[in-house]
């Protein structure tokens, strides 16, 4: 199990190499966001795209082909983790609290590229490494 930062999403759907992790493990790992997050990834999509002079309308269906393989979460669900996430965010940036939390609940790692999760004492992968992690999941038993 393994909860995704909003720059994983963006990732997905912007470059290749998130994009084809996800696809290889959905249906064997469960991938968790927050609703917050996905919400980033929609606001957060068009305006990256419109910088690069580019037409949203493709990233945001294949946005929606991703957030298929993972599963959203909405705050009721990690509510209870709120204050422990957003005490070990403090000093870093506070906003990824929904994101920490959700791990929290879960009990299980983060993979982001966003080095404000690191020194949490919440397990985190980059892209280049979560194929460790997901392998060790997915063994045969």
């Amino acid at each position: 199990m393994l909860a995704l930062d909003a720059n994983i999403l963006i990732r997905a759907v912007l470059g290749k190499r998130a994009r084809e992790i996800l696809t290889a493990y959905a249906g064997l790992v469960p991938f968790f966001v927050t609703n917050t997050v996905a919400q980033e990834a929609w606001l957060r999509l068009p305006e990256i795209l419109a910088n690069r002079q580019k037409d949203p309308q493709l990233a945001i269906e294949v946005l929606e082909q991703v957030l298929e393989q993972i599963d959203i979460v909405e705050p009721a669900f990690y509510k209870d983790s709120e204050d422990d996430a957003k005490r070990r965010l403090m000093k870093r940036d506070v906003k990824d609290w929904p994101t920490a939390a959700l791990a929290l609940t879960l009990g299980c790692p983060i993979w982001t590229e966003d080095a404000d999760f690191f020194g949490t004492g919440i397990a985190t992968w980059t892209t280049d490494r979560v194929e460790i992690y997901l392998r060790s999941l997915v063994r045969p038993s």
